[in-house]
C-alpha cells in the first residue's frame, strides 16, 4: 500500500509540509553526525564517469511490492546516469517464483537481475543458479569501499549467503514479524493489554469477540509462514535438523496442538472469508477496523498507522509476536537482488544492485516514502528511522530491529531456506485449512501432511529417517 499517498491529501498538506521539513532536518543532523553514512551517500563512482552502459538493456524481475512502486520513481535517474535502459517486471508472488525457477533451472539469459526469494534462496544458491557476488565486492573497479556490504543487518544476509559466508544477493526487504492490534481500544475497554503469550492471545480473542462487530483475529492464507511461530512456540519444528536432516517432524503432539490452536484462531475469531485472504485483504480487514489482531511482517503493519485511508490510526498498537511454552519465534526473512548465472549483462546488473540497495537510495525510500523494511544498520540507527517508525506514539523501530537480530542469531529460520521447503510448504497450507474448516483434527491433518511430505522428499532423493 502506497504510504506516500499522504502527499496527495489536500487536507493535510500543511501538516505534512512541516513533517517533511522536520524529517529533512533530522536527516541533515544524522548525516552530519555520522561520517560513515555521509561517505556512503556519495554517488557510485560509475555515475561520475562516461555512460559506460550505453546501449545495454537490463531485464529485471521480482514479485510485486511497495518497494518497487517506490523504486520506479528513481529508475529514470539511474538510466540517465548510466546510459542503460531498465525493464523491470513485477508479478504476483507465486507467478514470479514459478517463472523464475524455470528460467534459472535452464540457466537462460532472459533475466539479468532478479529477486532472490527467501523460500527459494537455498534452492537457487545451492544449485549454482545465481552468481556469487564476492568477486564483485573484491574488485575495486566494480565496488567502492564506501558501499559497505557489512552495513546490512546480519539477519537479512543469512538466507542470501552460502555456508562459507559468500553473498549471492543483497537485501531490499527485511520481513520482521510483529503483532498489531488495530483496535487496541477494545482491549482497553476490557482491561486487557496486548497479549504476550499464547494463552493471553486466546483469552483476548475470547474476551473481545463480538465487540462492535470486530473480528478479534485476522491472517492471510500463507500458513507455512504465519503458522510456524505457533508451531515452534509449542515446541515443534519443521524438519528434524535442517539443513543436515530434512525429515519432517509434523506427526507430533506439539505440531497437532499448534495446528488446533491456530485453526481455532482462524475459525472462531477470524472475519468471514479469512481462509481465502491475501496479504492485502488481511491488511484491509485491519485498516477498516473489521478485524483486530494479526501477526505478520512489519511491511503490512505500518499502513495501519500511516495510510491516510486507515480508520485505525488512533487505535493501533504494536508488540512482539506472543510466546508459547517453548518461547517466542517471530518470523524473520529477507528478499534480495541477485544475478542469474545466465545473464549476459552481469556488470550492469551489479551496478543496478549497488544503486538499488545503496545507502543513498535506501535513505530516499525512508525519507520520501516511509518505507519501513530497511536492511542497512547505519540507516536503522538514525533518528529519522526511529521517527518514521514511531507509530501512534509507539517505538516500533526497536521491535523491528529486535526481531531481525533474533532471527539472525537464533538460527531457527534456516528451515525455510533449504531447497526442499517450497515443495513441502504447500502441504502445511492444506493441513491448516483442513483444521480451520473442521475437516480434520490437528493430529489427523498433520499426520496426513507428514506422510505426503515424506513421500515427496523421498522421490526427490532426500534421505529420510525411518519412522
Amino acid at each position: 500500500m502506497d504510504l506516500d499517498r499522504q502527499n496527495r491529501s489536500s487536507g493535510a498538506r500543511a501538516t505534512l509540509g512541516a513533517a517533511r521539513l522536520h524529517r529533512r532536518q533530522l536527516l541533515q543532523s544524522a548525516l552530519a553526525g555520522s561520517a560513515a553514512l555521509a561517505v556512503g551517500l556519495r554517488a557510485p563512482a560509475v555515475l561520475g564517469q562516461a555512460k559506460q552502459f550505453a546501449g545495454v538493456t537490463l531485464q529485471g524481475a521480482s514479485f510485486a511490492s511497495t518497494f518497487f512502486g517506490y523504486l520506479e520513481n528513481y529508475i529514470p535517474e539511474f538510466e540517465e546516469a548510466t546510459g542503460m535502459k531498465v525493464n523491470f517486471e513485477t508479478n504476483a508472488f507465486p507467478v514470479f517464483n514459478q517463472r523464475t525457477d524455470l528460467e534459472l533451472s535452464t540457466q537462460g539469459s532472459a533475466l539479468d537481475v532478479i529477486n532472490v526469494t527467501f523460500i527459494y534462496s537455498g534452492r537457487w544458491i545451492g544449485a549454482g543458479w545465481v552468481e556469487n557476488l564476492k568477486p564483485y565486492l573484491e574488485d575495486p573497479n566494480l565496488t567502492p569501499d564506501d558501499w559497505d556490504p557489512q552495513d546490512f543487518v546480519g539477519g537479512t544476509m543469512a538466507s542470501l549467503s552460502d555456508a562459507n559466508g559468500d553473498p549471492y544477493g543483497f537485501p531490499w526487504e527485511a520481513g520482521a514479524m510483529i503483532m498489531a492490534a488495530a483496535r487496541a481500544d477494545l482491549l482497553e475497554q476490557k482491561g486487557l493489554g496486548l497479549p504476550t503469550t499464547f494463552d493471553e492471545l486466546m483469552n483476548v480473542c475470547d474476551q473481545t469477540k463480538g465487540m462492535e462487530r470486530v473480528a478479534p483475529f485476522t491472517a492471510d492464507k500463507l500458513h507455512h509462514w504465519n503458522w510456524i511461530p505457533y508451531l515452534m512456540g509449542f515446541g515443534g519444528t519443521v524438519f528434524k535438523d535442517p539443513p543436515a536432516n530434512l525429515t519432517p517432524t509434523w506427526d507430533t503432539p506439539q505440531a497437532a496442538e499448534a495446528a488446533d490452536f491456530y485453526g481455532r484462531l482462524l475459525s472462531e475469531y477470524g472475519p468471514p472469508g479469512v481462509l481465502s485472504f491475501t496479504d492485502d485483504q488481511a491488511m484491509q480487514s485491519q485498516k477498516t477496523g473489521r478485524a483486530n489482531m494479526r501477526t505478520q511482517a512489519i511491511t503490512w503493519m505500518v499502513p495501519l498507522a500511516k495510510d491516510p485511508d486507515s480508520r485505525v490510526k488512533d487505535t493501533v498498537r504494536y508488540g512482539l509476536v506472543p510466546s508459547g511454552p517453548s518461547g517466542a519465534f517471530p518470523g524473520s526473512n529477507s528478499h534480495g537482488f541477485g544475478i542469474p548465472v545466465g545473464s549476459k549483462n552481469k556488470e550492469a546488473a551489479w551496478e543496478f544492485i549497488k544503486w538499488a540497495v545503496g545507502k543513498q537510495t535506501t535513505l530516499r525510500m525512508l525519507e520520501q516514502h516511509g518505507y519501513p523494511s530497511i536492511c542497512r544498520r547505519s540507516i536503522i540507527d538514525t533518528e529519522l528511522f526511529k521517527e518514521t517508525l514511531t507509530l501512534n506514539g509507539q517505538d516500533v523501530a526497536s521491535l523491528y530491529l529486535e526481531v531481525l537480530e533474533l532471527g539472525g542469531k537464533g538460527g531457527y529460520m534456516k528451515y525455510r531456506t533449504v531447497p526442499q521447503f517450497p515443495q513441502v510448504g504447500d502441504k502445511l497450507n492444506k493441513a491448516i485449512e483442513k483444521v480451520a474448516t473442521g475437516q480434520a483434527t490437528g493430529l489427523e491433518a498433520m499426520a496426513e501432511a507428514q506422510a505426503e511430505a515424506v513421500a515427496d522428499l523421498k522421490k526427490s532423493g532426500v534421505q529420510i529417517d525411518a519412522g
